[in-house]
C-alpha cells in the first residue's frame, strides 16, 4: 500500500481532530474561540458570549471584543501567558482569569487552548481554545478559606470584636448588598458584639435593648429561640417601637437567627439586612443559620472544641467529617484501643475512574457524584461508624466493636451501596470503588503506618481490576517497596536505553519456513535482577514513560528487520508488541507512520501485535484500528482466547491476524475439548478472512496436529526460544 505523504497525513490528522474537538464540545457546557493569529479575528460561540451575559449577534469578533471585556487587572497576565505558549516557552496553555459580565459583576473563567497549524505548513497560525464558568468553585474556595481563617482565630483566642467583624465581611462578600449584625444577650438585653458595615448610629441605639416577643427582628429571635424573618421593617408590627432607628439608614429587610450554646441556651442573635423589602433565599437561609453557628463558637469559648468539630472539621461539598477530624479522631481511638487492649478496623475507599466524570461531565457533576457517594456510604455503614472524606474522591471508615467479619460486611455493602447505577447530567453512570482494609493494631499501631498499609492494599485492588476489595498482608508493603523501586530504576533504564530486544521466530506451517519475527522486550537491572515484561510495561505505563520505551523498541525492530532484508531475507515480517494504553491513544498512528518513514520499512511487512482488551467497538477504538491500516501496516490479535473475546467486534476491527494463546495447544494431544477448541478457532479466524498464528508450539506431537488444521503459521519453544540476533543466523539460512 502507497505511504500517505507525512504533511498531508498530519494536516488531515490535524482537520479530523479539530473537527473531533469542536463537535463534542457542541454538546458541551464550555464556550468556544477561535483566534486567528494573523488577523486577531477570533470567534466566539454562542456558549461563549451566553456566559458574559450576551447575545449572539451583539459582540464583534475581534481580539478587541475580549480585549474589553477581560478584568483590567487580569489582561496583561493573560496575554503575556499567550505569548509563551505562542513561542514555545511553555508546553501548553491554561489560565484562570476574570471577564466582565453585561451586568457589571466579574465572573472566574478558566481557559484551554492549543495552537493549529490550519494550512499544514507546520506554522501555527490560530489558536483554539475553551471557557468554563468556575465562578462558584472560585467563590466556594474563598468562602472556605475565609471560613478556615476565622477558625484559626478563634483557636488561637483572638478577641471576639475582631472575628465578628470577619464573621460579618465574609457572608457580606458572599451576598453584594447584605450587611450582617451580632448581638450578645446579656440577661435581658442585646449588646452590640460586631456589625462592621452598618451605620455607629444603629449600632448605639439597638445597643443595651430589652429583648421581647415584639422587640424587632434579633430582639423577637433571641426571645423565642426560633428564626424571625421580617421582609418589610417599615410595615412589620415587631419593628413598629424600633423602625425610627432603622429606616433612616436604609435599612428595609432584617433577618434574625438565634445564637445557641450547644446545649440549646440562646446567646445571642444574628441579623442580615438588605436595604430592600425581601426574603431569603435557600442560600441566604443556610449562610445565616451558618453564620450563627458560627458565631456561638465565639461566644462558648468553653466549647469551642465541640464546635470547631462541628463547622471547622467538616466537610462542606458531603457534610462528612473532613480529614483532620477524621485523623483527630483515629488518634483517639488509636490511644483507647492501646489503653483497652481492643482492635478496630479501617477502610479506606477510593472512587474507580473518578477522574473521567470530572473531565468528561465536569466538576459540578463530580461534586453532585460525590455527595451521592458519601450518602451511600454513610448507609452501608453502622451508626457507630465513623466516616469521613479525606479529600477528592477518598473516604474513610473507622469501624469499631469488631465482631467476626465485621470489616468484611462492611466493606462489602459499600461496594454493593456505590455501584447501584444512577443519573447524572442526563447521563447513566455506574460507580465503583476500590477499598483497602485494615485492622489495628496487626496492620499498623500509628496513623501513619494504618494508612500506608490501607494505601497498599487500596492500589492492589485498583490492580486486581478495581470495584473489589482488598485485605492488607505484609507482602503487599513488600510489593509496593519493589514497585517503588522498579519505577526509579526504570525512570533512568528507558531515558538510557538499558534494554535489549530477543527475537522469536514465526514458521510457515505448510513450508516449515521461517517467516518472521516477534520482537520480545527484555531487561536486565543490576540489582533487580531479570524483569518481566508483566512488571515493567505497567510500570512504563504509569510512570508516563510507556511512549518513549514504544518509540524505541518500534525503531529498533523494525531497523533490524530491514538489515534482515537486505541481507537476503526478503520476505521477512516483524511483529512488535504494543501496550494497550498506548494503542487506544492517537499519537500512536504518527508514531508508527514515522518509524516506518525513518527506517524505511515495507508498512506491510510491520505486524502491530495488541491484547484482546483493546478488541472494542468504541468509535474512537475503530478509528485508530482504521488509521493504522490506511499506513499498511498489520494489526495481530494477541493471546487470542485467553481474556473475555469480544466476538462482536471482530467484524468491525481492521485486524489481520489471530494468534491464538498457547492454554489452548498446551493439552491437544491428550484433551478432546482443547483440540476442538483450537481447531474451532482457527476455522472461526478463515472464515473471517484473518490469518491464525499458533503460539505455544513446543512438541513434534503439537505440531503435527496443528498441521492438519488449515493454521497460517507457528510460533513456539519447538522452533526456537527467543533469542538474540547473532544466535538466528543459522537459523535463518536454514530456512532460506
Amino acid at each position: 500500500m502507497t505511504n500517505i505523504p507525512p504533511d498531508i497525513s498530519q494536516q488531515n490528522n490535524l482537520e479530523k481532530k479539530v473537527e473531533r474537538f469542536t463537535l463534542a464540545l457542541k454538546g458541551a457546557n464550555d464556550g468556544i474561540w477561535d483566534w486567528d493569529l494573523n488577523t486577531n479575528e477570533v470567534y466566539y460561540s454562542p456558549r461563549w458570549k451566553g456566559m458574559l451575559g450576551y447575545k449572539e449577534n451583539e459582540l464583534e469578533n475581534s481580539l478587541e471584543t475580549w480585549a474589553k471585556l477581560v478584568h483590567p487587572d487580569e489582561k496583561e497576565r493573560v496575554l503575556a501567558q499567550v505569548k509563551a505558549y505562542t513561542n514555545g516557552e511553555s508546553d501548553s496553555f491554561e489560565v484562570e482569569m476574570r471577564m466582565l459580565h453585561r451586568n457589571g459583576r466579574s465572573i472566574h473563567v478558566l481557559s484551554r487552548a492549543f495552537l493549529v497549524a490550519s494550512k499544514g505548513d507546520g506554522e501555527h497560525d490560530r489558536l483554539v481554545g475553551t471557557h468554563v464558568d468556575i465562578t462558584l468553585r472560585k467563590k466556594a474556595e474563598k468562602h472556605n478559606a475565609q471560613n478556615t481563617e476565622i477558625l484559626k482565630k478563634i483557636a488561637i483566642g483572638t478577641p471576639a470584636a475582631e472575628i465578628y467583624d470577619a464573621i460579618a465581611l465574609m457572608y457580606e462578600e458572599r451576598h453584594p448588598g447584605l450587611r450582617c449584625s451580632m448581638l450578645e444577650l446579656h440577661g435581658n438585653k442585646l449588646l452590640h458584639g460586631g456589625a462592621p458595615s452598618l451605620p455607629k448610629a444603629y449600632c448605639d441605639a439597638v445597643h443595651g435593648l430589652e429583648y421581647g416577643p415584639d422587640v424587632g427582628s434579633c430582639g423577637t429571635s433571641s426571645y423565642t429561640g426560633n428564626r424571625v424573618v421580617v421582609e418589610d421593617i417599615d410595615s412589620d408590627p415587631k419593628w413598629v417601637n424600633i423602625k425610627h432607628f432603622a429606616l433612616p439608614h436604609g435599612m428595609r429587610s432584617c433577618w434574625s437567627e438565634p445564637i445557641k450554646s450547644s446545649t440549646g441556651k440562646v446567646l445571642g442573635a444574628f441579623g442580615m439586612y438588605y436595604n430592600h423589602v425581601a426574603k431569603p433565599n435557600e442560600e441566604e437561609s443556610a449562610d445565616l443559620e451558618a453564620a450563627a453557628r458560627l458565631a456561638g463558637i465565639v461566644m462558648e469559648r468553653d466549647q469551642i472544641q465541640k464546635k470547631v468539630h462541628t463547622l471547622a472539621y467538616i466537610d462542606e461539598l458531603t457534610g462528612l467529617p473532613s480529614r483532620a477530624y477524621f485523623y483527630q479522631n483515629l488518634e483517639k481511638t488509636i490511644q483507647e484501643s492501646l489503653d483497652s487492649n481492643d482492635t478496630f478496623g479501617l477502610l479506606y475507599i477510593d472512587l474507580d475512574n473518578f477522574k473521567d466524570v470530572n473531565d468528561s461531565l465536569g466538576h459540578d457533576v463530580g461534586d453532585q457524584l460525590l455527595q451521592i457517594i458519601a450518602s451511600r456510604i454513610k448507609d452501608a455503614s453502622r451508626a457507630m461508624d465513623f466516616v469521613g472524606r479525606l479529600g477528592g474522591d477518598e473516604f474513610c471508615i473507622l469501624v469499631k466493636n469488631l465482631k467476626e467479619n465485621t470489616t468484611r460486611t462492611i466493606a462489602k455493602r459499600s461496594i454493593d451501596k456505590i455501584s447501584e447505577p444512577l443519573n447524572l447530567a442526563s447521563r447513566t453512570i455506574n460507580p465503583t470503588c476500590s477499598i483497602g482494609v485494615v485492622h489495628f493494631p496487626d496492620d499498623g499501631k500509628d496513623i501513619s503506618s494504618l494508612f500506608k498499609a490501607a494505601d497498599v492494599s487500596m492500589y492492589r485492588a485498583k490492580e486486581k481490576g478495581k470495584n473489589q476489595t482488598t485485605f492488607y498482608t505484609p507482602k503487599l508493603s513488600r510489593n509496593a517497596e519493589y514497585r517503588f523501586k522498579l519505577e526509579q530504576c526504570l525512570k533512568e533504564a528507558i531515558d538510557k536505553q538499558q534494554f535489549n530486544i530477543v527475537y522469536q521466530p514465526q514458521i510457515d506451517i505448510a513450508s516449515a519456513k521461517v517467516t518472521g519475527f516477534e520482537a520480545l522486550l527484555r531487561w536486565r537491572h543490576p540489582e533487580l535482577g531479570n524483569v518481566e515484561p508483566l512488571d515493567f510495561i505497567p510500570a512504563a505505563e504509569k510512570i508516563g514513560k510507556i511512549k518513549e520505551l514504544t518509540q524505541w523498541v518500534l525503531n529498533e525492530a523494525c531497523k533490524q528487520c530491514v538489515s534482515w532484508q537486505k541481507e537476503g531475507f526478503a520476505d521477512l515480517t516483524m511483529a512488535v508488541n504494543i501496550s494497550p494504553n498506548h494503542l487506544l491513544d492517537e499519537s500512536i498512528v504518527d508514531l508508527v507512520n514515522t518509524t516506518i518513514i525513518e527506517t524505511g520499512i515495507t508498512p506491510s511487512k510491520l505486524e502491530l501485535e495488541v491484547i484482546e482488551s483493546v478488541v472494542q467497538t468504541h468509535e474512537k477504538n475503530l478509528n485508530i484500528f482504521k488509521k493504522l491500516k490506511l499506513l499498511g501496516v498489520k494489526v495481530a490479535i494477541d493471546d487470542f482466547g485467553s481474556r473475555y473475546s469480544y466476538f462482536a467486534s471482530l467484524k468491525h476491527l481492521e485486524v489481520d491476524i489471530l494468534k491464538i494463546d498457547k492454554y489452548f495447544v498446551d493439552d491437544i494431544c491428550t484433551d478432546e475439548k482443547s483440540y476442538v477448541l483450537l481447531k474451532s478457532m482457527i476455522e472461526m479466524g478463515h472464515n473471517l478472512g484473518y490469518e491464525v498464528t499458533v503460539e505455544g508450539v513446543e512438541t513434534q506431537a503439537q505440531f503435527d496436529l496443528i498441521k492438519g488444521l488449515d493454521c497460517t503459521s507457528a510460533q513456539g519453544f519447538l522452533f526456537s526460544k527467543p533469542a538474540q540476533v547473532n544466535q538466528l543466523d543459522q537459523l535463518l539460512k536454514q530456512s532460506a
